[in-house]
């Protein structure tokens, strides 16, 4: 199926020329230019997605919103702030609960596009899987959220805008927050299955040991869920992580957590074994969901500044729906430290 950079190699134009034709913006080109679009356009049956726009005085634009679990409260706290900022500037956002599962993903695309959706932010999962390559190329505007742009891939193969928090930093944060407060036998608490992002905040952990002369090997304590990358089950994850940190040789004095769903649980496995925290062990999460306020004691976390991300990803996502020319750009967000009373 073409594509809107087909249409304009065939022109031989610029992608912007040839959206300026599909939004109608063609005050200022030549006709020349115009006909040879057209051409292009009628020639290789292009079909771009379309914006769903009610009739009325203040149309409302519909959105897609992907993430992998909505009972991860921190996906649910992203939910809320995109439409907290959709809603702002009058747009509706359509909810696709869909587990990381390309069968999923791939329905929930096509699903959007039959509606007239003609933007999409995609949260956590990886944006260079072949589907989503093809929505953009057929028009689809997408916007990545929590999934940086890796080395292999080109500037000028990029396809959607990036925007997440500094995961290194978060890592390296938590990490150099652990070991000021006197921690030095220090694990990080995860699920088994890598994503990219869990994989930075692993590195940042790592570098800060490295950097501290605290042995990096052996640091690692990994959950398997039942259920791929263990999304709708980072309680139940924590408290039975709890077990495996009890059974090492040493029980560390100090424990990051991949987010604070399963610090939480974590935290409920080891009071049920009479671990005193933060007496024993220091833990700290990475998200601070609102629940973190309120658990006994207080969960100290990193927080990303969602609010401006997901105010930034609404707009970034409609102004590549006006101009899918748009040049893509990565956003990079420093996190920042939330303490309180887990670490001692």
């Amino acid at each position: 199926m073409a594509n809107i950079r087909d249409v304009a190699r065939q022109a031989g134009v610029s992608i912007s020329s040839v959206s300026n034709v599909l939004n109608n913006r063609i005050d200022q080109m030549s006709k020349e230019t115009r006909g040879k679009i057209e051409h292009a356009i009628a020639a290789l049956n292009y079909r771009p997605v379309q914006s769903a726009r009610p009739v009325g005085k203040t149309p409302a634009t519909i959105i897609g919103l992907l993430v992998p679990s909505i009972i991860n409260p921190s996906f649910s706290a992203l939910v809320e702030e995109i439409n907290r900022a959709a809603r702002a500037r009058q747009h509706r956002v359509v909810l696709g609960n869909v587990n990381r599962h390309e069968d999923e993903e791939r329905a929930f695309i096509s699903d959007m596009a039959t509606l007239g959706v003609s933007g999409i932010i995609v949260a956590a999962s990886d944006i260079r899987k072949t589907h989503f390559i093809q929505a953009a190329e057929r028009g689809m505007a997408i916007v990545s959220y929590d999934n940086r742009f890796t080395e292999i891939i080109t500037a000028e193969s990029r396809l959607f805008d990036s925007v997440s928090m500094d995961n290194v930093a978060a890592g390296r944060l938590a990490t150099n927050h652990l070991i000021a407060r006197g921690c030095r036998n220090i694990v990080f608490a995860t699920e088994s299955a890598l994503t990219l992002s869990r994989s930075h905040k692993i590195a940042g952990f790592q570098a800060a040991l490295s950097q501290h002369n605290l042995p990096i090997e052996g640091r690692i304590i990994e959950g398997i869920a039942y259920n791929d990358y263990g999304d709708s089950e980072m309680y139940e994850l924590g408290v039975s992580l709890a077990g495996s940190l009890l059974s090492l040789e040493t029980c560390p004095d100090g424990v990051i957590a991949i987010n604070d769903a399963l610090a939480i649980g974590l935290m409920a496995g080891l009071r049920k074994a009479e671990m005193r925290i933060p007496e024993q062990i220091s833990i700290v999460g990475i998200d601070n969901i609102s629940l973190s306020a309120l658990t006994e004691p207080g969960l100290t976390s990193v927080m990303p500044p969602l609010a401006k991300m997901s105010e930034l990803m609404v707009k970034r996502l409609i102004d590549r729906i006006d101009n899918n020319a748009l040049p893509v750009e990565e956003f990079l967000f420093p996190p920042q430290l939330i303490i309180r009373q887990s670490v001692r």
